[in-house]
C-alpha cells in the first residue's frame, strides 16, 4: 500500500476489472480447516493487542511518509489500536491533539494518528491462505490496507508485496487487489478490483489471497475476482512471491493516491477487525 503515486494501477493486464460484489458474506472456503495461526483478539476493551502476534510501528518523518507523503503519526496507544471488548481490533485514525507535536514528513506537524500493526518475524504465509474479516472505513482521504511483505531482506519493491485489500478515498465500495515486484510497483502494480453492494465501511466482509506456487487468487467473501501468475508480469516476469511474507494492517491517511481529508472525513475513521487467519504452509 505503500510508494503510490497514482490510483491507476495496471488492471488491463487482469482481464477481470471491476465487477459486482456478492449481496451477502459467503461461508469461507478454509471453514474445514485448522490454520496454523489465528488472532481472534479476544480481550478487554481498551488493551493493546499482543506482542506475542503484533508489532506496532510508528512515527511518520524518519519514513518519508510512509513512502506516500501520508499526514498520520502513527502512535502505540490504544486510542489507535486497541481491542473493544467484543472480539475485535480497533485501528483508528484520529485527528492529532492540538497540544501535540508529532514530526511529519510533508509538513511541519502531522495532522492525524493512526496506527500500523505487522506480524513481521511472528508470523507468515508460504504457501495456503489468509483470511481478514473486517469493516473498512470510508471517505475522503483515507486509504485502509491489509496487505502483505516479503521477508526476503531486499529493499522495495524487490521484497515483493501483496495488497490483500485497499479501499481508497472516495470509493467507498471499490476493493482493490494489487502486487508489487521489482519491475511492477507503484502506478504499475499488477491487480484487479471488486464493487462491493454497499460501502465497505457498513458490513463485514471476509478478505482474502490464496498464494499457492506461481499463482494468486484474490478473493471477497469467497468469491475470487483476479488471479495472478507469471505469464501476467512484464518482462523479464520477476516473480517475487515464494518466499515467507507478513501480514500488515493500517489506516492511513492523505498521501499520493487518496488526497488529503477534509471536513466530510469521518474522525474516528475505524478499521474493525474481526478475526486474521494463516491457513496452510508458513511458520509463526
Amino acid at each position: 500500500m505503500n510508494r503510490r503515486t497514482a490510483l491507476a494501477v495496471v488492471l488491463a493486464l487482469s482481464g477481470l476489472l471491476g465487477g459486482c460484489g456478492s449481496t451477502g458474506e459467503a461461508p469461507s472456503h478454509s471453514t474445514r480447516e485448522k490454520p496454523f495461526w489465528q488472532a481472534e483478539f479476544d480481550g478487554e476493551a481498551g488493551t493493546r493487542p499482543s506482542e506475542e502476534s503484533w508489532n506496532t510501528e510508528t512515527g511518520n518523518r524518519d519514513a518519508e511518509g510512509w513512502g506516500n507523503n501520508e499526514l498520520q503519526y502513527y502512535t502505540d496507544e490504544a486510542a489507535n489500536s486497541g481491542l473493544d471488548g467484543e472480539g475485535h481490533l480497533l485501528i483508528s485514525a484520529r485527528p492529532a491533539p492540538a497540544a501535540t507535536r508529532l514530526p511529519c514528513y510533508t509538513q511541519q506537524f502531522c495532522t492525524w494518528t493512526s496506527a500500523r500493526l505487522t506480524t513481521e518475524g511472528k508470523a507468515a504465509l508460504t504457501h495456503g491462505r489468509v483470511e481478514i474479516r473486517a469493516k473498512l472505513p470510508t471517505g475522503t482521504g483515507l486509504l485502509p490496507a491489509i496487505w502483505m511483505l516479503g521477508d526476503n531482506g531486499a529493499e522495495w519493491p524487490a521484497q515483493g508485496e501483496i495488497d490483500i485489500c485497499e479501499v481508497v478515498g472516495g470509493e467507498p465500495r471499490t476493493v482493490y487487489g494489487t502486487a508489487h515486484g521489482p519491475t511492477y510497483f507503484n502506478e504499475n502494480g499488477i491487480g484487479g478490483s471488486l464493487t462491493l453492494p454497499v460501502d465497505a465501511s457498513q458490513t463485514f466482509h471476509t478478505y482474502a489471497v490464496d498464494k499457492q506456487p506461481r499463482r494468486i487468487t484474490w478473493s471477497v467473501d469467497g468469491k475470487p475476482y483476479f488471479t495472478l501468475t507469471p505469464s501476467k508480469l512484464p518482462a523479464p516476469r520477476d516473480w517475487v512471491f515464494e518466499q515467507d511474507m507478513h501480514l500488515l494492517l493500517n489506516v492511513a491517511v492523505g498521501g499520493d493516491w487518496p488526497g488529503p481529508p477534509d471536513a466530510s472525513t469521518p474522525s474516528p475513521a475505524t478499521m474493525t477487525v474481526d478475526y486474521v487467519r494463516f491457513y496452510g504452509k508458513g511458520h509463526a
